[in-house]
């Protein structure tokens, strides 16, 4: 089945009337390829302020089999194919998409809560997501995290050992498809190899420098 990507605006009257946030709260989406270190780098800015409650990372639902060291609800929000159906006819979802033969969704709700309480809702998506998105929240901060090189990626996804060499050569077409939009977000990040925590600490910077510059924007979600 060809990966496709959809925003969910919800009902008319959803649509109509979306919620607002309270000043300053961001919408910040972190994007790249796979094997880039997304969820890596997620966990470093956690380490960075472990006490802060001025964000909300965003747990993803996911159809994908849960991996041996994934825990459910703090990884990924794993569904079965029917369950997920049920949160996108019932307007559960903010965006959804089909990303290497499983489907992926954010969950509105923790959006929505988030950003009304005053804190970032910060969002781990693909590409086709955060395009999604950017159409249902304009403001969105969006940001892509890239490798040092190709050839670094591929051997990142090998040394994972999770693919099978089907699955591996399919995620590869696909970086490369998605590495050439990165022109598509405001901020593009490299992580290098063993530099996580300098790739954190600059994200961290970039939301911080966001703050600065648009203090009493209230966001539509």
């Amino acid at each position: 089945m060809k990966d496709v990507a959809e925003a969910d605006p919800g009902s008319p009257r959803e649509a109509a009337m979306p919620a607002e946030g309270a000043p300053g709260a961001l919408v910040v989406i972190i994007s790249g390829p796979s094997g880039v270190g997304k969820d890596t780098i997620i966990a470093a800015m956690q380490e960075r302020h472990p006490a802060r409650d001025d964000r909300h990372h965003v747990v993803t639902c996911t159809t994908r089999a849960r991996r041996a060291y994934e825990v459910d609800g703090v990884h990924y929000l794993f569904h079965s194919q029917e369950e997920f159906a049920r949160l996108r006819e019932t307007r559960g979802l903010l965006e959804y998409a089909e990303v290497h033969g499983n489907w992926y969704g954010t969950p509105r709700d923790q959006v929505v809560e988030a950003v009304q309480a005053g804190r970032d809702a910060i969002l781990k998506i693909d590409v086709q997501g955060a395009r999604a998105v950017r159409v249902l929240i304009p403001d969105a901060l969006l940001i892509f995290v890239v490798p040092p090189s190709v050839e670094e990626l591929q051997a990142r996804l090998v040394a994972r050992s999770t693919e099978t060499p089907e699955a591996l050569a399919r995620r590869m077409r696909n970086a490369e498809t998605e590495l050439a939009r990165q022109g598509d977000y405001d901020h593009v990040v490299v992580n290098e190899t063993d530099q996580v925590a300098r790739t954190a600490e600059a994200i961290d910077a970039i939301i911080a420098a966001e703050h600065a510059r648009f203090p009493d924007r209230r966001l539509r979600v």
